[in-house]
């Protein structure tokens, strides 16, 4: 399929992610230069007032673009704009989602989400992928 073939209203294929691991987050802090312990210390955490490890909200964001990848011969995402909506734990499934919103000229406009397991939302937002001329 081709980005160029979706019509407002219809979806990428949803991506679901492997479940959350400590090793993932691990990787990300020192990836990412974020080193806050409430992403790797469970006892960290808890001082925190959380109930246990969250994911960076940021790891959570970069793998949303994961949706895009395999149309970057087609074109680049131009825009991100994302909405934190929940946290995300050790453990936790999450499925990523787009929906085109808008065709404008070679600009197509999506809303992306992640839920988790419960089909809760743990972030929202646009993409603005601008297809190669």
């Amino acid at each position: 399929m081709k980005l160029a073939e979706l019509q407002a209203g219809e979806s990428l294929e949803s991506t679901q992610l492997d479940p959350v691991t400590r090793l993932d987050l691990i990787k990300y802090a020192g990836a990412s230069g974020d080193y806050n312990p409430i992403h790797t210390i469970d006892e960290e955490a808890k001082k925190a007032g959380l109930p246990g490890i969250i994911a960076h909200g940021m790891w959570t964001m970069g793998n949303l673009s994961k949706l895009f990848t395999s149309f970057y011969e087609e074109g680049y995402m131009e825009d991100y704009l994302i909405r934190f909506k929940g946290m995300v734990f050790l453990n936790d499934s999450i499925t990523l989602k787009a929906v085109l919103h808008e065709k404008e000229g070679n600009k197509l406009h999506f809303k992306v989400a992640a839920v988790n397991q419960d089909d809760r939302e743990v972030i929202k937002g646009t993409v603005v992928f601008v297809q190669y001329e």
